[in-house]
């Protein structure tokens, strides 16, 4: 996100009849104190329907590639572990600074190594510069496990699942990746819950199609491409899910306060769906019909 992008964005977001609140995360380049510096800079510019202030971090790659760090016992076909986008001494660095400096950080963990060495790094930089509430988000948080989940929840650490994966590669990692048993226990939303963390979850699109009744789906059957039921122990309930997409994804960016329910005080954004999510069949889930969005009052129909 660089000046011109962030020019255009404001000019293109304060047309009166533009309907979405865009929240963009600046990606690393440059040192620590520079992306800090320029993440404090921009975060001055925020409007109400484009929020700045946030930093991704990338840690590892994806696991459909073979280039997500995994921990032990690697991937099934022996293929090398993976790459660091950003080495985890680099990571150790940025995470203390953007920590330090009061920047809200959302970092990309894939594999289950990528998740220990940002949750190490998150608890180094708590653990110099106290910080309540910072709600750091940990993104995709594929391989994560109890313990990791229980560590997050610790630390005030946010989790925004990729459940899409489960259907669009879930059974390519049950046979190719990291095998039936770890797969069955990947986009852990209900251990995640259990352990007590906020918990969001994405399409991570265009990686996958963005559509939150789709990914609420998902989340809730863990069905695959082949029918298959990937984890069932890992399934969430359709109210959980409707939470992770609205109010359990407004507070990993800190607007729970102005959006993700409908109650008095908060701005007027909502979906018009065509049937009720509570009453139809959890498999029915994704084929609601969006019939129109409401944004700040304003009726956008599809």
């Amino acid at each position: 996100l660089e000046d011109e992008d962030l020019d255009l964005m404001l000019r293109i977001t304060e047309e009166e009849d533009y309907p979405l609140r865009i929240v963009p995360a600046i990606a690393t380049g440059g040192t620590p104190s520079q992306i800090a510096d320029k993440a404090i800079k921009f975060k001055g510019k925020s409007t109400d329907k484009l929020r700045l202030g946030s930093v991704k971090l990338m840690t590892d790659g994806s696991i459909q590639g073979w280039t997500a760090r995994v921990k032990w016992p690697g991937y099934v076909g022996g293929q090398p572990n993976g790459i660091w986008n950003t080495p985890p001494e680099l990571i150790y660095q940025l995470v203390e600074t953007m920590h330090r400096e009061g920047i809200l950080m959302h970092i990309h963990v894939n594999g289950d190594e990528a998740a220990e060495v940002s949750l190490a790094a998150i608890e180094a930089a708590i653990r110099k510069h106290p910080w309540d509430g910072h709600r750091h988000v940990l993104q995709h948080c594929q391989m994560m496990t109890p313990d990791m989940f229980r560590r997050s929840a610790e630390m005030g650490v946010c989790t925004n699942i990729f459940a899409n994966h489960i259907w669009y590669f879930g059974d390519q990692h049950a046979r190719l990746t990291i095998g039936d048993d770890r797969a069955r226990r990947m986009d852990a939303a209900r251990a995640a819950l259990d352990e007590g963390v906020h918990v969001a979850i994405h399409s991570d699109a265009p990686v996958t199609p963005l559509g939150p009744l789709f990914t609420a789906w998902c989340a809730v059957n863990r069905q695959t491409m082949t029918g298959y039921t990937l984890g069932a122990a890992q399934r969430i309930t359709v109210e959980e899910a409707l939470y992770a997409i609205t109010l359990g994804a407004a507070f990993t960016l800190k607007l729970d306060h102005e959006i993700g329910s409908i109650e008095t005080g908060k701005i007027a954004d909502f979906a018009v769906l065509g049937d009720d999510p509570t009453a139809v069949g959890p498999m029915a889930l994704k084929d609601i019909p969006v019939l129109g969005v409401v944004s700040g009052g304003h009726v956008h129909l599809v």
